[in-house]
């Protein structure tokens, strides 16, 4: 993710456009009868960062925010209405009947001296979503060593305080237990908080509170969110890219993502700061920590549930160079590594392997079949390469099928750019992954950036791209129309390129309504809803329709790259045998196409769907977020070319039938 991108304001929409009043007319010739190149199954997927509440308040269901008492300020999150006294404790020099895990160190000790109506009270993740006749289950970990408090009671209440859930357990024993209950919703609210009391006076000891829905994500047991997951799955992602970002990196060494932290029991991973707490002076959120509830287990279980390839990164030894730019010395690059390798194992060993061990424990003995690693996120300059070296000098001794994805740095272009593509060409890397977050005119001028690429040069990843309605890192930045489909244009490009552009994905993923850092983003949720922008349907319609063999689409001879505002790839599809052509109009105006087809006989029936709107400054919104999706309908075809009127900012996908 960049940061500070200097991008051009572009103003006034699309005026240039306004030069073509009347309907332009273009043949455009498809050659069926050659494949240019296969079309890789990963050439669209998805990039996970959490960034904007994506994980912990998001994706991951958990309901309680610092259930385990383990943020900075331990009580965090937390209420205490009619409070006498309660403390925080850590482990060393108290008596505990069980000693707690070395990355969970802190309980919460209530003390409850009165009946005064002592209240423990979370807040949840700007609230917790709660749906009429919905289930919610709850876990925690109590001590009840002297035995004097009776009852504990939960309750779930709405922003007006009243009850609108309730259960409770009776923690009848000394040592630490877990328990367990259920809460059934009685209304809908977006906001409740999470009210514990209790009977009885003395002192009780709490940890690990949790609270999901029961309905998740293939039903699983603490698992993430279905709404959101289902979003995930419908765009038939080719890879899952995780865990970001320059989450991956770290503001410094120390707290860079450490996957070997994020598996094994949930209630063992150790909770940390999420580096994107303070990075954003526009919207600090200080109570933005990582549970690792989500982890690489998770992603990796998440990417074979979505039929994508998993896609992870680690860090090279290398914090943000937008912040401290730390070094791991080469002569002590050897954990980090090493670390690489164990992950390898962890996905694809055998189950007697240490590693494929772990993942076997926690319930998959088959291997993830990982083929990808990603070494670094956007890191540039000689320390990089020196460090990609290491790392793939040391993973292709030990797993010589593993593909690497190496860096080119944050921008497109420039002198870090340049010197990493030199470099890395230099080394026959195998996959760069290229970063862009510019306005969207540049998106459209680019389209034709990779058609003098080297076929024989290095393979692309489009890591991270999203047009910026204002400038990067802008908190007004808009998932608008026009961002939308001059992405669409700009992905033609990136198809008619497909012997080159092997993986693309735009970034972020996700964002909270009221928990954001970065705009734009492709999927929008809050405790109850979640949609996808317009340019999430632009993602999906290039996904569900990228076919298996790239064709020739030409006017005149020549790719269409923007030529009176017209953009389009074409592709064949073997397994449902189908020629897809898309094409974006960015002009103001309609535009007539001519589609002269060659090398393939044609059915009678087609469809079309086609991705519209008139205003460029057009989004969906939680209040209409349909407002831009995709229209199908029947398309009959005809003999000779086919003719189609493609309106002003649209976004086409044609579909037509062989035989």
């Amino acid at each position: 993710m960049k940061r500070n991108v200097i991008s051009t304001l572009f103003v006034g929409g699309l005026l240039f456009s306004s030069m073509y009043g009347n309907a332009q007319k273009a043949t455009l010739e498809v050659d069926a009868s050659k494949t240019i190149t296969k079309i890789q199954p990963t050439m669209f997927g998805l990039f996970f960062e959490d960034i904007n509440f994506a994980a912990d308040g998001g994706l991951y269901a958990e309901m309680i925010k610092n259930r385990s008492f383990e943020f900075e300020k331990p009580l965090m999150g937390w209420e205490q209405p009619n409070s006498d006294r309660s403390s925080m404790n850590k482990e060393s020099g108290i008596a505990l009947p069980i000693k707690l895990s070395k990355d969970n160190t802190n309980f919460c000790r209530v003390e409850i001296n009165n009946d005064k109506g002592y209240a423990l009270i979370n807040e949840g993740f700007r609230g917790m979503g709660v749906k009429k006749d919905a289930k919610y289950n709850l876990s925690l970990k109590a001590s009840n060593p002297n035995g004097e408090i009776k009852k504990i009671i939960f309750q779930l209440i709405d922003k007006d305080k009243k009850v609108i859930g309730e259960t409770s357990i009776i923690p009848n024993s000394a040592q630490w237990t877990n328990y367990t209950a259920q809460i059934v919703g009685t209304q809908t609210e977006a906001k409740a908080k999470l009210k514990i009391t209790f009977e009885g006076k003395g002192t009780i000891d709490l940890d690990m509170i949790s609270l999901f829905p029961e309905d998740t994500w293939k039903n699983r047991k603490n698992g993430l969110r279905k709404d959101l997951v289902q979003l995930l799955y419908d765009v038939k992602p080719g890879f899952l890219r995780f865990p970001g970002g320059c989450i991956v990196e770290g503001r410094t060494l120390s707290d860079r993502y450490q996957w070997k932290k994020s598996v094994g029991n949930v209630e063992d991973r150790k909770t940390m700061m999420n580096r994107w707490n303070v990075e954003f002076n526009h919207k600090l959120t200080p109570d933005y920590f990582q549970s690792f509830g989500l982890g690489f287990y998770e992603y990796f279980q998440l990417s074979e549930d979505i039929g994508a390839e998993p896609l992870p990164i680690l860090s090279c030894g290398m914090a943000c160079q937008y912040n401290t730019g730390e070094l791991a010395p080469l002569n002590e690059l050897d954990p980090y590594v090493q670390d690489a390798l164990d992950l390898i194992e962890f996905a694809n060993g055998a189950v007697t392997t240490t590693w494929g061990k772990v993942r076997s424990d926690m319930g998959h003995p088959q291997p993830f079949n990982l083929k990808y690693i990603g070494v670094g996120n956007e890191q540039w300059g000689p320390d990089y390469i020196d460090r990609y070296k290491v790392f793939e000098k040391a993973i292709k001794a030990k797993y010589p099928n593993i593909v690497i994805v190496s860096g080119s740095g944050p921008s497109p272009d420039g002198e870090h750019f340049d010197y990493a593509m030199a470099e890395l060409k230099k080394l026959n890397a195998e996959l760069v992954d290229e970063h862009y977050y510019r306005s969207p005119q540049w998106f459209r001028e680019n389209a034709g950036r990779y058609d003098k690429y080297d076929r024989k040069g290095p393979k692309i990843f489009a890591g991270e791209y999203a047009a910026q309605s204002i400038s990067g890192a802008n908190p007004n930045n808009r998932n608008n129309w026009e961002c939308a489909f001059s992405e669409a244009a700009f992905m033609t490009g990136l198809e008619r390129n497909a012997e080159v552009v092997q993986l693309t994905s735009y970034a972020p993923l996700m964002a909270h309504e009221d928990a954001w850092q970065w705009t734009p983003d492709m999927i929008w949720f809050n405790n109850l809803q979640s949609y996808g922008s317009a340019n999430y349907y632009v993602q999906q319609l290039f996904s569900t329709n990228k076919g298996t063999d790239l064709l020739s689409i030409t006017q005149d001879g020549k790719a269409l790259i923007g030529q009176h505002d017209l953009y389009a790839s074409a592709v064949k599809d073997a397994n449902s045998k189908e020629i897809i052509v898309k094409l974006v109009n960015t002009a103001a105006s309609s535009q007539e196409v001519n589609i002269d087809l060659k090398g393939a006989k044609l059915g009678s029936k087609g469809s079309m769907i086609r991705l519209v709107s008139a205003n460029l400054q057009d989004e969906n919104t939680f209040a209409d977020p349909k407002k831009i999706t995709p229209k199908q309908s029947e398309y009959k075809i005809t003999k000779g070319s086919q003719l189609l009127n493609l309106p002003p900012y649209s976004v086409t996908v044609l579909k037509l039938k062989t035989i």
